[in-house]
């Protein structure tokens, strides 16, 4: 994370986490067919450096997950443009449920796209630093819970949209609850060796999954809260 003199980071980067380095990781998104202007937009304007360990933030416009501290990781540019253009493509989104803050990356881009994100994280220690790096960009439409995420955010429910940022075994059947009718879930499902991103609609009391692509995430443990 480099920093001003204030002790701040600097916000718009410098060196390998310049403007430049953001325009030729948007090349790579267009090249793997990302398409909404609106995602690219955001993820352009979006300082991912200042979500990382300084000694990482030269590598925030790689298109790489990488290490955030308690075996999380920050997910791969790429795949968080996948999976909220995959939300968008029903329309503008009121509300939208994060399962698994991390450092708070796919939440900056989400509450950029949405009127309010409800997002939940187990680890105590990650979501007051996603708290710190999402005052920092003044994002105020963001609501923080620390908590169980497979058992979703029922309150401030039902949502047009779900993002999960870890992947179960199964889809808990909390967060099929708390779809509005016509919203989506994006969710990585299956096990260590094996998963799949599945975008899931709810039509009434019916819901298709269609499945977008392999990927690996860190999985979504049950009822474990680290403070």
């Amino acid at each position: 994370m480099s920093s001003s003199g204030s002790g701040k980071p600097n916000l718009s980067g410098i060196g390998m986490t310049s403007q430049r380095t953001r325009e030729r990781l948007l090349g790579r998104l267009i090249d793997q067919g990302i398409s909404s202007m609106e995602v690219l937009d955001v993820i352009r304007s979006t300082p991912r450096h200042i979500f990382l360990d300084e000694a990482l933030s030269h590598r925030a416009y790689e298109d790489v997950a990488l290490p955030i501290g308690h075996n999380q990781t920050i997910s791969q540019p790429y795949v968080v443009a996948k999976m909220t253009e995959a939300l968008l493509k029903s329309g503008p989104i009121d509300s939208v449920l994060e399962i698994g803050t991390g450092c708070g990356y796919q939440a900056a881009v989400m509450a950029q796209l949405a009127k309010t994100v409800s997002t939940v994280e187990r680890i105590k220690p990650l979501l007051d630093r996603a708290k710190k790096n999402l005052k920092l960009l003044k994002l105020r439409n963001i609501n923080y819970r620390h908590g169980d995420g497979s058992a979703g955010w029922a309150n401030n429910g039902p949502y047009d949209a779900i993002i999960t940022t870890a992947a179960p075994q199964q889809v808990p059947r909390e967060l099929f609850e708390q779809l509005k009718d016509g919203g989506r879930l994006v969710i990585p499902v299956g096990g260590d060796d094996q998963q799949e991103l599945q975008l899931i609609t709810r039509r009434g009391k019916d819901f298709t999954a269609e499945v977008l692509e392999a990927v690996r995430f860190v999985p979504l443990l049950v009822g474990q809260l680290h403070h």
